[in-house]
């Protein structure tokens, strides 16, 4: 897409990847992304805030080409969907100085191989003279790399966040209005993304919050016209509040864990209780990642492989341990042949998780009344710990 004006002169560049369907090789996207770079005209100086994915250098370079000097390129995010530009960016304006933190500045030289002498750091809230606007670096740590930093442009009211607050979607509307899309992409985006890292995003967000700014411009994703639509799902989502909901994932090999977690699953209705189920055959994991940002409770169904879970149970255990969700309980429900130590592998797999374990349910072979009996204790007592 060509360059556009968002305001006063101030341009968003980038591109927009509509075929891209996954990311580092892990993480759906199911409606592609973006990476957005911004153009900042001074009245003496020019600067460009983060550059694109390398494997489109190109485009990035065709928007700059009437651009005859860029005094600052700013790095916000060393990983390359970010940063991976800069060296042909620094090509093209050779009198250019790159802007980065502290902690970027090496892996910006063993990332890209950036000369030294190209860079310089700039200190938390230090300041740069455009002449009539100013850039200000505020350091925003773990939004999801240590050296992360946003830039604040208070003459414009505009915040550049990178990759706090962003989306992964492609599209040509540039604000993010009022559309529930955008907002339910973010939430996909913080729960893949972001959610290890809640406590350090509460104090990010307390040192964005004095700020005065009406726009703010994440390095994916829609232009946030309404701060405080997005700001405010943030609050909701770092918080310890968590809702009346139970996360299931699960697998079936014959059928037996089916029949319990779907026995489990009426059970909890029947105590209004809210169940997600996700088949982890066929499921999207970014849509389980999105239901475990505010579950309470946590129930993993398995059969069991060589006395262990399933390996795509196996895999989604893990990812949850990745991703800490602030669930408060978690449970392990499940079938076997002759013997399983599934949940002691289990749980194993989630130190990371501050949960109550509220026991087993297991069943060999078929799941008779004693396992049906077991399953509705189990509602019962999760139930009872949500305070139903």
């Amino acid at each position: 897409m060509n360059a556009r004006e968002i305001r006063n002169g101030i341009m968003l560049l980038g591109v927009q990847d509509w075929s891209r369907r996954l990311f580092d090789s892990l993480i759906p996207l199911p409606d592609g992304t973006s990476y957005n770079s911004y153009l900042i005209p001074g009245s003496q100086k020019t600067a460009l805030i983060d550059t694109v994915d390398p494997d489109f250098e190109h485009t990035l370079i065709n928007q700059l080409k009437e651009i005859p000097k860029l005094d600052y390129v700013v790095s916000l995010h060393a990983e390359q969907d970010h940063s991976g530009s800069l060296p042909m960016v620094l090509k093209k304006y050779p009198e250019s100085v790159l802007i980065c933190s502290a902690k970027a500045k090496p892996l910006l030289m063993e990332h890209l191989n950036i000369p030294l002498e190209r860079i310089r750091t700039v200190d938390d809230n230090e300041e740069i003279s455009l002449g009539d606007r100013t850039l200000r670096f505020i350091y925003t740590p773990w939004v999801h790399w240590p050296e992360t930093m946003s830039a604040y442009l208070p003459e414009d009211r505009m915040l550049f966040s990178c990759d706090f607050m962003g989306s992964h979607l492609a599209g040509t509307r540039m604000y993010a209005g009022d559309d529930p899309n955008v907002l339910d992409a973010a939430k996909r985006y913080y729960a893949e993304i972001m959610m290890p890292f809640r406590s350090m995003i509460k104090s990010n967000i307390e040192k964005l919050r004095p700020l005065e700014f009406d726009l703010i411009c994440p390095s994916h994703g829609p232009i946030w016209d309404n701060p405080e639509t997005i700001m405010n799902a943030y609050a909701k989502w770092i918080s310890d509040a968590s809702e009346n909901k139970v996360v299931i994932p699960y697998i079936s090999m014959h059928g037996s864990t089916a029949k319990m977690v779907e026995y489990l699953t009426s059970e909890l209705a029947d105590r209004h209780v809210e169940v997600n189920l996700f088949d982890l055959a066929v499921t999207d994991i970014g849509k389980l990642a999105m239901e475990l940002v505010d579950a309470t409770t946590i129930v993993i169904g398995t059969p069991t492989v060589h006395v262990g879970p399933h390996p795509n149970v196996a895999y989604a255990t893990i990812l949850a341990n990745a991703i800490k969700p602030k669930a408060k309980y978690a449970a392990v429900i499940g079938s076997y042949g002759w013997a399983s130590k599934a949940v002691e592998h289990i749980s194993a797999m989630i130190p990371a998780l501050k949960v109550e374990v509220l026991g087993s349910v297991l069943c060999k072979g078929e799941p008779n009344a004693k396992t049906y009996q077991e399953l509705s204790d189990l509602a019962e007592l999760i139930a009872s710990k949500h305070n139903i």
